[in-house]
């Protein structure tokens, strides 16, 4: 199968997907769970890639690997905190529902199928690594490999931390400094764009792969300016205040950092 043919089947895929999933969110009256198929959307798309991709086995194996386990994991993550609140859709889409009242069906219909297209275009690195025909891997396939595995954990770390954080009653309308939390306002954010470094420079290893750059570029811009810290830290000062003000001040955004001592603030 040619490469334009495993994209446009892709996308025809996703697209249909995400139009009976907006027709589910609709009668659940939670538009939320987008998120939660976005992530998962992923692991079968990659899957997809390397059965079809036609390159050695080995890669196609690996980064089939790679892509369904973060996949599954982050999404299965998300799911836990948006089915266990089905009742309660996340504070992005009440405001959505604001923004978009005057029409809001449409508009919500083609954000899904925005998600749909984005989850295309950023699985070029799954496409183009399981087009590599190399029989044996790279260097930097092996490096990126280790460097997919040390952000899984930090990622999976850090949203165990937090959620410790938030179980303690203790805690309750406290700002969780501590662990990872310590060194950066988001350490999730950061692991979840070091691995898609980690794709990137997999992808790099094969031809035409300098293409699949774009995609920690697009993260990083997601992750910072969109869905991420922005939105993420607007909410926090509104609901905690001063206190998520002074962490703000001593710890660092996104890239984990020593905090700054008290008396320097």
């Amino acid at each position: 199968m040619s490469t334009t043919n495993l994209i446009l089947f892709a996308l025809v895929a996703a697209t249909t997907a995400f139009a009976l999933l907006f027709l589910i969110a609709r009668r659940l009256n939670n538009y939320g769970i987008v998120d939660v198929a976005w992530s998962l959307g992923f692991a079968p798309l990659a899957a997809f890639y390397g059965h079809f991709g036609g390159g050695a086995f080995p890669r196609k194996l690996l980064i089939t690997v790679m892509a369904g386990v973060w996949s599954l994991r982050l999404g299965g993550y998300l799911a836990r905190r948006v089915l266990g609140h089905l009742h309660t859709e996340d504070g992005r889409y009440r405001q959505l529902r604001q923004d978009w009242a005057a029409n809001l069906n449409a508009k919500m219909f083609q954000f899904f199928q925005f998600q749909a297209l984005l989850l295309v275009v950023l699985s070029a690195p799954f496409l183009i690594a399981t087009r590599n025909p190399a029989s044996t891997l790279h260097p930097l396939e092996i490096f990126a490999a280790s460097l997919w595995l040390v952000a899984l954990f930090g990622e999976t770390l850090a949203d165990a931390q937090l959620a410790a954080f938030k179980r303690a009653p203790a805690n309750r309308g406290r700002v969780c400094d501590s662990g990872l939390w310590r060194w950066s306002r988001h350490p999730n954010y950061f692991f979840e764009w070091l691995i898609w470094v980690a794709f990137a420079l997999f992808a790099l290893a094969s031809p035409w792969g300098w293409i699949a750059l774009y995609c920690p570029v697009m993260m990083l811009f997601f992750l910072l300016k969109v869905t991420g810290v922005k939105y993420t830290e607007d909410q926090l000062l509104r609901s905690k205040g001063e206190p998520y003000r002074l962490y703000q001040l001593r710890t660092s955004a996104f890239f984990p950092w020593p905090p700054k001592p008290e008396n320097k603030l």
